[in-house]
């Protein structure tokens, strides 16, 4: 799977869980997840590379206590550090 369907999917599930995303030029500075008004908001630097948005998006995920009930696909689950039970 390409980075840029990995960078879709994750979005795809943060936003399921309510996350607005935003993509925003920073100027290299990255972005990333924080909550204003009871909200959950996701910040993309357009200055990155999707790999590195991915990566982003990818460290928001992983604070998220729902993420292991999620179904998601084999690549973007390892990305995450998830294992599937046996």
């Amino acid at each position: 799977m390409h980075t840029v369907e990995l960078l879709e999917e994750a979005l795809a599930v943060a936003q399921r869980h309510g996350y607005r995303v935003r993509h925003e030029w920073l100027g290299g500075n990255g972005g990333g997840d924080c909550e204003i008004k009871g909200q959950k908001w996701l910040f993309l630097d357009l200055a990155l590379t999707p790999a590195e948005q991915l990566d982003v998006v990818v460290d928001a995920l992983r604070r998220a206590p729902w993420l292991k009930e999620q179904t998601l696909s084999p690549p973007l689950a390892r990305r995450l550090g998830l294992r599937k039970s046996a």
